[in-house]
């Protein structure tokens, strides 16, 4: 390759990453949340699930169906379902991780937000507000909680809650733990 003056690059190196979830500081409630579709526009739902301080106190679990959404919609949703259960719970330290970016940017740039969703996304800007707030994005790998309860809520008729694990969701609970 060098004799007809041809460059070669070199492939880099792998980067390997430590993915896992850190619990929040005390006082705060961590709420790890996803969306779930089949197609993009599909059926959709999200989940999410509320942690203390330490690795055991989980606090609540959701799931909710959306119907026919596109997998943006459902991420979001997901975000605002969880600021609402918070607020609901007068729990207003909230760290909220999401592995949708584009949720994350939403929070930072609210035209972001699609208009089918601007009614319901103001109403819940006024709460998180209110809160001591932070939203930051989380790799795909240590959100599996999340993307278990999101998974779950398309098979579910309506928003569900638990306060402990469901039997579907813990594996990666106990994973997530170890």
């Amino acid at each position: 390759m060098k004799h007809f003056k041809v460059s070669t690059h070199q492939p880099r190196a792998p980067i390997i990453k430590e993915i896992r979830w850190h619990p929040p500081l005390p006082n705060w409630k961590t709420c790890n949340i996803d969306g779930a579709f089949n197609g993009n526009p599909g059926i959709s739902a999200c989940g999410g699930i509320f942690k203390g301080h330490h690795e055991v106190d989980l606090m609540c679990c959701f799931s909710e169906p959306l119907g026919i959404t596109s997998a943006y919609h459902a991420e979001l949703c997901g975000a605002m379902r969880a600021i609402k259960i918070a607020h609901q719970r007068n729990w207003s330290i909230l760290w909220l991780e999401t592995d949708s970016a584009l949720v994350v940017l939403a929070f930072k740039k609210s035209n972001q937000v699609p208009w089918s969703l601007r009614n319901r996304w103001n109403n819940v800007s006024l709460l998180f507000r209110k809160m001591d707030f932070i939203i930051s994005h989380i790799y795909r790998e240590g959100n599996k909680v999340a993307d278990s309860f999101a998974n779950l809520g398309l098979t579910l008729d309506a928003l569900q809650f638990w306060n402990v694990a469901p039997d579907s969701v813990r594996v990666h609970f106990v994973n997530d733990r170890i």
